[in-house]
């Protein structure tokens, strides 16, 4: 097997832009084992996409859960999973860690939460938030904009759809922060160790709610969640199985990747002013097609996790049995296989969306259109708001947090003239 010179993609610094390394893998080694692990990369956009289409020879079960919590090392992830049993309760696996029956029939009740009505009630307020944020900061002429508008926005419109109070949303932010580092593979284990504490303390403030629901439904998302027979089942989610919920597909899912893409929207369109310029000329007519491309370019789900239950293979590669299968779809969006001139920010891409930030398949994110409408109007209020910006003089390092499976700016320092009202 032809393997390039080793690619760590477990090194912070080559996460700071891994654009390059992504190129190399996609040309020399499209099926790529990390030395020295059992994890093997997968990045050009027709093998990620053959690996989402096919869950029987691609599940997302682990055949052995304790690589789910810790798929580089069993022996924390035991660990883990005893100090969840030991203080709150030991999370199960989420949509993303199941496979049909079982998924489908789960994934009905969100479906169902957030079905195209519910989400058209949403967006008026989406819409009002976005428009409230940034002129709380206007007449300063200066934000960080990951702080004070990526971050709350999607924060506080999940929040308020799950039932919690505007007063706690950054304490929840500060459980979704340890839910985040948890799941990077970039923590030592003290560290490690010490996010799973900080999620149980979101487990025992979510805990009351998921009883006091159970007694009084209110017709809230959470209350969905919680009371719901799932068909097939013939019961609602356990505790277990709603706090896997709450963190991963709700909180997390629902707001993490929505902030890194409006972070990432603001620095490209500070680093392409043309772009910026076109935009601004008609936005009805292009802000489809930014969206789209900055979830293609910047991708905050760089990977997440496939496993093997028996030999495969991919690309003449033959992939042993209980291996996990990293697909990297930051690196299939910027497949130039498939993407004509894949680094440029194009407005008038044809088929923008065809891209893979929201994976592909049966697990297809379920919160995507949601993410989009919270896309579409931010970044309109941005439009409207804003007649230029840029970075801030000596305030940014434009760095990202270390993470293995997300890719999130820390913070990004703009100052910005108002437009005339």
């Amino acid at each position: 097997m032809n393997q390039p010179p080793a690619i760590n993609l477990f090194d912070p610094e080559l996460q700071q832009c891994p654009y390059e390394a992504y190129k190399t893998l996609r040309d020399e080694a499209p099926v790529y084992n990390i030395p020295g692990t059992q994890i093997w990369v997968v990045s050009r956009y027709d093998h990620v996409r053959e690996v989402l289409m096919d869950p029987q020879r691609f599940p997302s079960t682990a055949a052995n859960e304790l690589m789910r919590a810790s798929p580089v090392d069993m022996e924390r992830g035991r660990k883990v999973a005893q100090r969840f049993k030991e203080k709150g309760w030991l999370p199960a696996p989420t949509l993303a860690g199941r496979d049909d029956p079982n998924h489908k029939q789960m994934r009905a009740m969100f479906n169902e939460a957030f079905k195209p009505s519910r989400i058209k009630e949403i967006d008026p307020r989406v819409e009002t938030l976005a428009y409230e944020l940034i002129d709380e900061f206007l007449a300063d002429g200066k934000c960080d904009w990951v702080r004070q508008f990526c971050v709350p926005l999607p924060l506080f419109i999940i929040g308020e759809q799950m039932g919690a109070r505007r007063e706690d949303m950054w304490r929840i932010k500060g459980w979704t922060d340890a839910f985040f580092h948890r799941i990077s593979l970039m923590l030592p284990e003290d560290r490690h160790l010490e996010m799973v504490d900080r999620e149980i303390e979101a487990q025992h403030y979510f805990q009351p709610i998921f009883e006091r629901l159970r007694e009084e439904p209110d017709g809230s998302l959470i209350s969905v969640l919680v009371n719901t027979v799932i068909e097939g089942w013939g019961r609602p989610l356990n505790d277990n199985e709603l706090h896997a919920e709450m963190m991963a597909d709700t909180f997390v899912g629902g707001s993490e990747t929505t902030t890194n893409a409006l972070a990432a929207g603001m620095k490209l369109l500070i680093e392409n002013k043309d772009v910026w310029v076109k935009l601004k000329s008609d936005p009805e007519k292009y802000m489809r097609n930014f969206v789209e491309e900055v979830l293609r370019l910047e991708s905050p789900v760089q990977s997440l996790m496939r496993f093997t239950h028996k030999d495969v293979e991919l690309d003449g590669v033959t992939i042993p049995a209980g291996s996990v299968i990293n697909v990297r779809y930051g690196a299939a969006n910027r497949d130039e296989r498939f993407f004509e001139c894949p680094e440029k920010l194009d407005l008038d891409r044809p088929k923008a969306g065809a891209h893979m930030a929201f994976g592909s398949g049966t697990h297809h994110c379920l919160g995507a259109p949601l993410a989009r409408r919270e896309l579409t109007w931010g970044f309109q209020a941005v439009v409207d708001r804003f007649e230029d910006m840029d970075f801030a003089p000596g305030q940014n390092d434009f760095s990202y947090h270390p993470h293995f499976l997300l890719r999130s700016l820390k913070q990004l320092n703009i100052e910005f003239v108002a437009r005339k009202r």
